[in-house]
């Protein structure tokens, strides 16, 4: 059995290569899947969640991650995501390998965004929007740009300047990346958004959105975190990776209590838009919206690549 670190996983992960891998997953069949989400005793902020994906005759991955915010306010700063990912034999039970769980789960939801606006975003993109400066963030800039290679301009808003100013320090030896206060602006300019945020309020407006947006959602899942607007979401063309715990989606669940949308909105799923049963985008104009939902099925995929490169 082998261990792989986070350094390990990012040369083999690559994003061009995962991205094709999941585009041809998804051509596939869904794995059966399973989830637990624990709340930390006596009420705290803190989670646990374990995620099994089973492909009968091929793998099953386990991932166990906690996800606790405060971390990152603490001296000197801990990941907020750790954790780890087991890969088993599915067809005797062995154990194959066990992996770095954060940088597992920061690449398999970078590379499903990627997935989405490969399949949905406007062709020519010019310039991405992050919002968010956290850990995903940086490997939202990686994916998005490896899915649309025409990207020239990156941008980064985050809640904290400061934080979104380191990022694009770091960020800047290999990216064109500039660092915005009005989130407003910048997201009328933006070609893709993607937005990787813990907010309990919307940020994005639909009123700013330009025609031929694609709108990446990806925090928002639990039912009282929110991303988007509801003008944002009645105005785009809907879009999930799975509609399997699409329900528990504060970017979907909310506006669907309001009777903004209904659950049959949603246009298509990655399975659909891969098989080629759901075109995606149908005009240049037209905004898209993905709902980046993840599931254990995207960690199985991820898995049965990585094994795939070792």
């Amino acid at each position: 059995m082998q261990w792989f670190d986070a350094t390990a996983l990012g040369q083999l992960l690559d994003y061009p290569g995962l991205i094709a891998a999941l585009e041809d997953a998804h051509k596939g069949q869904m794995p059966e899947a399973r989830h637990l989400v624990m709340d930390e005793p006596s009420f705290g902020s803190n989670k646990f969640i374990s995620l099994v994906g089973w492909a009968k005759d091929d793998v099953i991955a386990v991932k166990m991650v906690g996800v606790f915010p405060s971390n990152l306010r603490r001296e000197p700063p801990e990941p907020s995501v750790q954790g780890l990912v087991a890969v088993f034999d599915a067809g005797t039970g062995a154990p194959r390998l066990v992996a770095d769980g954060a940088e597992m789960t920061f690449r398999k939801t970078a590379a499903d965004s990627g997935l989405g606006s490969k399949l949905l975003a406007r062709s020519g993109a010019r310039t991405l929007l992050v919002v968010g400066a956290g850990g995903l963030a940086p490997h939202m800039v990686a994916a998005h740009k490896a899915a649309q290679p025409t990207i020239e301009q990156v941008l980064i808003w985050n809640r904290t300047p400061e934080r979104a100013r380191a990022l694009a320090k770091r960020l800047a030896p290999v990216h064109d990346v500039t660092v915005v206060e009005d989130l407003d602006e910048a997201v009328s300019v933006a070609d893709i958004v993607s937005c990787v945020t813990m907010s309990d309020r919307p940020l994005i407006k639909g009123d700013c959105l330009k025609p031929g947006a694609h709108l990446d959602l990806v925090g928002a899942y639990l039912p009282t975190l929110r991303e988007a607007d509801d003008n944002a979401i009645a105005r785009g063309t809907l879009f999930v990776d799975t509609r399997d715990g699409m329900e528990g989606t504060g970017d979907l669940c909310q506006p669907v209590e309001k009777g903004v949308i209904s659950w049959s909105s949603v246009s298509a799923d990655a399975f659909e838009l891969c098989r080629g049963a759901h075109a995606g985008r149908s005009h240049d104009d037209e905004i898209t919206i993905y709902k980046n939902v993840g599931g254990g099925h995207i960690d199985l995929f991820t898995a049965r690549h990585l094994l795939s490169r070792i």
